[in-house]
């Protein structure tokens, strides 16, 4: 495996969004898991993104905001309070234990209208609240067939991190090619980590050099390793297996065999 980059994260990420799944018992059965995992592999950083109604019971079981699992949101609203129905404000999300939350997933853009302009102040609002927003970024099929896909995912990372008047460096990149997520289909780890080159050096123009990137579609306890051997990758964002509470801990056992092979020299 190649090393590490110079300026990478201390952690490989491993990051479950629940999406629009659960109850509150499997909530209870995948935060114990989550917890077990995190306990025996501390070289690897594990966070949960569940519905907000079950961000409670989460953050309870596994101690957030300080305990060895984080917890974060799927979206927050742009504006800190207001006549919003439906919408969740960062604060809201602090208070209930989140560390991240996610931003502008492809199915919030898609399914709730949030272009490049309503991301950026939503990573905006969610900065102001102490929370470390999560950017995802991805290109459809179409503009993948049609040579556009690096200059989607600048579009997309420039709007939230470029023309600022200070760096944005409190921020982390998921790259999820639209046509990857719960297909099972996916690009070579070649493939992703050339996208995620494109992505990092619009971050290092932007003053964002320790943001980490991380790889999402379709990952599975499969293919896990095969992204993680990329020093491009610094984690991953997970769906479906992390609805399994026994494939999401071989997803951990993964990073944490990944990250051994990094510091190997």
């Amino acid at each position: 495996m190649p090393p590490a980059r110079p300026d990478a994260p201390d952690r490989l990420l491993v990051a479950g969004n629940w999406k629009m799944n659960g109850s509150r018992a499997l909530a209870a059965a995948l935060a114990q898991a989550a917890l077990d995992a995190a306990r025996a592999a501390p070289e690897v950083e594990v966070a949960l993104f569940p519905p907000a109604v079950l961000l409670p019971l989460v953050s309870d079981a596994v101690g957030a905001p300080r305990g060895p699992v984080a917890v974060g949101g799927q979206q927050c609203h742009p504006e800190a309070k207001g006549a919003h129905t439906m919408g969740i404000a960062a604060a809201m999300l602090a208070e209930a234990g989140c560390r991240y939350v996610l931003d502008g997933h492809s199915e919030v853009r898609r399914e709730y209208g949030y272009d490049d302009a309503r991301v950026a102040a939503a990573a905006e609002a969610a900065r102001a609240a102490g929370l470390r927003p999560i950017v995802c970024v991805g290109e459809t099929r179409a503009e993948r067939d049609a040579g556009q896909a690096r200059a989607v995912l600048e579009r997309q990372v420039d709007a939230v991190f470029g023309s600022r008047s200070a760096p944005l460096a409190d921020a982390d990149v998921a790259y999820e090619p639209v046509w990857a997520i719960g297909t099972g289909v996916t690009p070579t780890p070649e493939e992703a980590e050339r996208a995620h080159g494109w992505i990092r050096a619009r971050l290092d123009a932007a003053g964002a050099p320790r943001s980490r990137i991380l790889y999402g579609g379709s990952v599975a306890p499969a293919n896990i390793g095969g992204f993680l051997s990329r020093p491009g990758i610094d984690g991953v964002l997970v769906g479906g297996a992390s609805l399994e509470a026994a494939s999401f801990t071989a997803l951990v056992v993964a990073a944490r065999a990944a990250a051994a092979a990094r510091r190997r020299p």
